[in-house]
């Protein structure tokens, strides 16, 4: 009983500092699962629309298929307020809507039946968002490439896709039988988006329509358009079809460039996380203006072909100029984020934690263990410890930038902890095989790993996700021997750690109270972390 009533302490300090933050309506209607959003169940969406790149906008509709959950009059889809909702139809009838924020909700005349599938067309148009700084704020991008040509894309991750397009803009639901894309353009353009090219028609009115379709669920904020002076390379890796969209400028260079990382990445990610995830729809780098996004099977490349982090290296330890940072990074994002995707935002750690330890995956794929790990322990530095990891539910409210490095960190740190790479690692291939394709949750990983390893991991995940601290171990000297204890937020943590006590690997298993060590040290000094394989602090008394 005492356990539960600290643990539950800690967990309402993790609540505290969530609810400093102050949410809206607005973040509860885009954020939230009322029974407008939980009363269906999105099938397909078929978007067509027409690019007016001089004006900015967009007009067409979305054909959003559903299946009925629980009977229900009215239900919520979404679309930012500065963008007009011109009509919705249903059965050849136009149906009443009402608008609160960017949630537009939708009466039917009678009650839809539950097992039915059912069929809106939404029509809309105007000028959608124009993001000021892709991809860390949410809008479209004009701009013109260095021959003075139209270029334009779009990146809404966090910011929600329902300012480009109506859907139901929760990563709760994905459309299960995947998405068709048209998009029309000024003819002498193309548009890239996700899947495969079904085809394009002249509308013989100076436009051209571009249809690609999605066989396999897909994220609302993963759906893209891409639209510029492309030149299209195809490549394959086994029965894998890999297709590369370039600024027809920048052909030989892609050739080059693309073929340094993408197949050996994709081999790497293929015998560590399976299968590639959507192989119906092949593997795509369509370059963007903007830095990078995971599109599925679209993945947006914009890290002018060079290595590292536009030239730079986020470990500071040179292993990450070996690698082209975007290219590793993004399309790890197909296994976590994409394939398993988390039901919410405050969940988001689920996609970019384990997205940056694809790099870390990629690095001991290529240059071995050692430099693994060198990379890991650079990632350090990138860590602020400011706010938890997890952010607040049900609000689309993400928590800190600490997903990223402190989360890979957690994986690399649960490795270790585990201490069995061949276990290891079919953990890994299995969790992806398991959630493949599935929408989950926090408390789902931390279950999955638990009973994969027979260890109860459960304080290990809360104290990194939960808390704004890392574990410190800490040590002091009796006589000739010395005590450690862990210091944490969590009265009940527990995690084993390896330390080296004269150039031999020690496993000591702290608890919150002080233990000895029966080794005989001379100095507190002798004692050296492992702080390659484990994220923790230490302190000699």
């Amino acid at each position: 009983m005492k356990k539960i009533v600290l643990i539950t302490f800690a967990l309402i300090s993790f609540q505290s500092i969530i609810a400093q933050e102050k949410f809206t309506r607005k973040d509860s209607l885009q954020g939230g699962l009322r029974p407008e959003r939980t009363s269906f169940d999105v099938l397909r969406y078929d978007l067509n629309i027409k690019l007016n790149i001089d004006e900015k906008s967009i007009v067409g509709y979305n054909d959003i298929t559903f299946k009925v959950i629980e009977p229900t009059k009215k239900i919520q889809i979404d679309l930012f307020q500065n963008m007009q909702v011109d009509s919705i139809v249903f059965n050849s009838k136009r149906l009443e809507f009402t608008r609160d924020n960017n949630a537009v909700f939708i009466y039917f005349t009678t009650y839809l039946n539950i097992n039915n599938t059912e069929k809106i067309r939404f029509y809309y148009s105007g000028k959608p968002q124009i993001a000021k700084h892709a991809p860390w704020d949410g809008g479209l991008v004009f701009t013109k490439d260095k021959e003075n040509r139209p270029w334009i894309g779009v990146a809404c991750q966090g910011t929600g896709a329902s300012l480009w397009y109506p859907c139901k803009d929760s990563q709760s639901d994905e459309p299960d039988n995947g998405a068709t894309i048209k998009v029309a353009v000024p003819t002498g353009l193309t548009n890239v988006s996700n899947g495969r090219l079904l085809g394009s028609e002249d509308l013989k009115n100076g436009y051209t329509r571009w249809d690609w379709e999605v066989k396999n669920p897909i994220n609302t904020y993963d759906i893209t358009l891409n639209v510029g002076y492309y030149t299209h390379i195809h490549d394959n890796l086994d029965d894998l079809d890999i297709d590369y969209y370039v600024l027809s400028y920048n052909e030989e260079r892609a050739k080059k460039h693309f073929g340094a990382d993408v197949k050996p990445m994709l081999s790497c990610f293929q015998s560590k996380f399976g299968t590639y995830p959507f192989k119906e729809d092949g593997y795509k780098l369509v370059e963007t203006s903007y830095l990078g996004m995971e599109h599925q099977s679209a993945v947006a490349y914009g890290n002018k072909y060079v290595k590292g982090y536009l030239g730079s290296d986020l470990s500071n330890t040179g292993i990450g100029l070996t690698f082209d940072y975007i290219i590793v990074h993004e399309s790890g994002h197909e296994w976590f984020g994409n394939s398993i995707t988390s039901k919410d935002i405050a969940d988001m750690w689920i996609h970019e934690g384990f997205t940056q330890y694809t790099e870390v995956v990629f690095v001991e794929c290529q240059l071995g263990y050692e430099k693994a790990m060198q990379y890991c322990k650079g990632l350090q530095r990138r860590v602020r410890n400011d706010e938890p990891i997890i952010g607040a539910y049900g609000v689309n409210h993400e928590g800190s930038g600490d997903m990223y490095p402190k989360g890979a960190l957690l994986l690399n740190t649960l490795r270790h902890v585990i201490n069995n790479d061949e276990l290891w690692w079919k953990i890994i291939l299995k969790y992806s095989e398991t959630f493949r394709h599935k929408i989950i949750d926090n408390d789902m990983v931390i279950a999955f790993f638990n009973a994969e390893s027979c260890m109860n991991l459960t304080p290990i995940f809360n104290q990194y996700l939960k808390t704004v601290t890392i574990p410190n171990l800490e040590i002091k000297q009796n006589k000739k021997k010395f005590e450690f204890r862990w210091k944490t937020d969590l009265a009940d943590f527990q995690m084993p750690v390896d330390v080296k006590i004269n150039g031999e690997k020690v496993r000591l298993n702290p608890t919150k109270k002080w233990q000895k060590l029966k080794i005989k040290i001379k100095s507190l000094d002798e004692i050296e972390p492992l702080k390659e394989q484990f994220y923790i602090n230490i302190t000699k008394e």
